[in-house]
């Protein structure tokens, strides 16, 4: 069974081409492959109808929360997806989450019809479900490619292309196409780590000048197309 339960800091980077070619092959001395290897990520992210939890998430609060619908690839009705809540607060980051099929899951975040599954995971979910409003907001997908730590598994890398996003077709079945949400080059890196970064790591991105930034997918995404949209059309009513 998947690992249903995640607590760990991760760090944000964006890089450039150069960047990526310049730091990978040092990387690769310390670090491996993960069993996955490359792979695309699609989410459908849920919000209330006046976006609250993301507007509430780019205030940079103490703790934020948010709920996803996650799957590798796209799903098929019976593939196993998975419905994650997400929260961080102080810096640290944890994320629960279940395994259902593509339509249980669905059956549950778009029609309330309760999965047959009882598990601590499931009633955490069923609280923020019935706390907040929630519908779907945006679909967002990206290529992955995920190393891990020769010595140490736990320390995690990952880095993401192709970052696209769309507010129709809201379901992950509907394929994976969807706007471009950096230019082409760019590549966000995020680095998974359940304490310190190891010094090596660390020199490595000092020497490139590569240093941590606040970046989140939806939150960008809803910040350049869903928020301008929605004041033109408020100017226009």
């Amino acid at each position: 069974m998947a690992l249903e339960v995640f607590q760990r800091y991760e760090k944000k980077y964006l890089l450039n081409s150069e960047q990526y070619r310049a730091i990978l092959p040092e990387l690769r001395k310390e670090m491996q492959a993960d069993e996955y290897g490359s792979y695309t990520i699609c989410n459908i992210y849920f919000d209330t109808p006046d976006y609250a939890l993301i507007r509430h998430s780019l205030e940079k609060p103490l703790y934020k929360e948010k709920l996803r619908l996650r799957s590798y690839g796209v799903p098929g009705a019976e593939d196993t997806v998975f419905v994650e809540i997400k929260k961080k607060y102080d810096g640290v980051v944890y994320k629960r989450r279940t395994e259902l099929t593509l339509s249980q899951a669905e059956a549950y975040l778009y029609r309330g019809v309760q999965p047959d599954k009882d598990c601590q995971i499931m009633q955490e979910l069923n609280w923020f479900t019935r706390r907040y409003p929630l519908q779907p907001a945006v679909y967002l997908a990206y290529d992955r490619t995920a190393y891990m730590g020769r010595e140490d598994a736990n320390l995690r890398l990952t880095f993401d292309t192709n970052i696209r996003c769309r507010e129709k077709s809201l379901r992950l079945g509907a394929g994976s196409s969807g706007t471009s949400l950096l230019p082409g080059d760019s590549i966000l890196m995020e680095v998974k780590i359940p304490g310190t970064m190891p010094l090596w790591m660390s020199r490595i991105f000092s020497r490139e000048g590569i240093f941590p930034t606040s970046f989140s997918k939806y939150g960008t995404y809803y910040q350049k197309y869903m928020y301008l949209l929605r004041k033109d059309e408020q100017r226009n009513a």
